[in-house]
């Protein structure tokens, strides 16, 4: 059975991507993490305390790398969602076959 793709709810996408954006940044941050606080922890034993700045600010720029993933992926699934929209109105919107699974 063939259907057509002809509108796609703004919001919906926004925030389904915002969702899918947050979580894979996740996958990236949480290991970082791990290692920027080992490098942390050997610069306090080496006694270089003008190194752990970068250390500290980059631990917290990935503290809200995924909030950050999350906006941009909502900003940009409305934006593509309204371009597809407008787009499908002069084209037809993307066809796709469809089938009974048992």
């Amino acid at each position: 059975m063939k259907k057509r793709l002809t509108n796609i709810n703004p919001l919906k996408l926004g925030i389904t991507l915002a969702v899918i954006y947050g979580v894979m940044s996740l996958i990236f941050v949480i290991p970082f993490i791990a290692i920027m606080s080992l490098v942390g922890a050997s610069n306090a034993h080496a006694h270089a305390p003008n190194q752990a700045m970068p250390v500290l600010f980059t631990g917290v720029f990935m503290i809200f790398l995924p909030v950050i993933y999350a906006v941009l992926g909502f900003i940009g699934g409305v934006i593509a969602a309204f371009i597809y929209n407008v787009v499908a109105k002069w084209t037809g919107g993307i066809e796709f076959t469809t089938g009974e699974v048992q």
